[in-house]
Order: C-alpha cells, then sequence, then structure tokens
C-alpha cells in the first residue's frame, strides 16, 4: 500500500466522516422536545380541572412525567425516541427518569447492591450533586445578601 502524503490524507479523512446533520438534529430535538412539554402542560390542566392546585398540579406533573419517562426506558421505547430526538428528549424530567433507570437496567445483572444500587446514580449522581451543592451555595450567598448576618 503506497503512503499517503498529508494532504491525501485529511482528504481521504474529509471523504469518510459522516457529514454532520444539524438542521436536522435541531428540528427533531425542538419537535420531540416541545411534544414532552405540551404533554407536561396537558397533564397539568389534568390535574387542575381535576381540582388540584396549581402547587400540587405541577408536582403530580412532575411525578406523572418521570414514571412515563422510566417506564418507556423500562420496555425499551425512550431510548428509539431518544435517538431521533437527542437534546429534545434527553433535557426534559423524563431524560432525567431516563438517565437513573438506564444504568440500573444495564447493571441489573450484577445484583441489587453492586448492580443496580451501586450504579443506578452513575449518570445522573454529578447532576444531583453539583445542583444540590450549588443551590446550597447560592441560598447562602441569599441569606448572607438579604439579612445581613
Amino acid at each position: 500500500m503506497d503512503k499517503l502524503n498529508k494532504k491525501e490524507y485529511k482528504k481521504y479523512v474529509k471523504e469518510k466522516v459522516p457529514k454532520p446533520t444539524y438542521a436536522r438534529n435541531i428540528f427533531w430535538a425542538f419537535i420531540v422536545g416541545g411534544l414532552i412539554c405540551t404533554l407536561g402542560q396537558v397533564i397539568t390542566n389534568w390535574f387542575s380541572h381535576m381540582g388540584a392546585s396549581e402547587k400540587i398540579a405541577g408536582s403530580a406533573t412532575s411525578i406523572t412525567l418521570i414514571f412515563l419517562g422510566a417506564l418507556l426506558t423500562g420496555i425499551g421505547v425512550y431510548d428509539k425516541i431518544s435517538k431521533k430526538a437527542g437534546a429534545g428528549a434527553a433535557v426534559p424530567i423524563t431524560g432525567f427518569a431516563n438517565s437513573i433507570v438506564a444504568p440500573a437496567m444495564e447493571f441489573r445483572r450484577e445484583g441489587l447492591i453492586f448492580g443496580v444500587a451501586a450504579k443506578m446514580f452513575i449518570i445522573a449522581g454529578p447532576v444531583l450533586v453539583y445542583g444540590i451543592g450549588t443551590s446550597v451555595v447560592v441560598g447562602l450567598i441569599y441569606l448572607l445578601l438579604t439579612k445581613g448576618l
């Protein structure tokens, strides 16, 4: 096989590397993310119509969406949606449920303790730690600035 010079190699690599489809990815992320948010609004309206306060309806909607995300992950549907939607499925609260359930399912063969329990938060864990930690720091700064302790 002949040796390729740098110019020929760059041309070869450019031909072989798949072209990104940004417009299509953005479109599907927008559509699927919008549909998930619309579903959330429909659920909120339903709970409100059933007599729940705004606060209870919001909490019940979050719980329902987390349940649906976990259920769809468990039956293998959410991964198919995620492949098409990308960030449109990863960013909403259903994506958070998926990020907890998927590793738990993947490592269940290793047992309940060393598999499911140890690996369940492998993706969502850092998000929770930094989110909670940041909220504590911001809360303390707000307390100091408003109460002057």
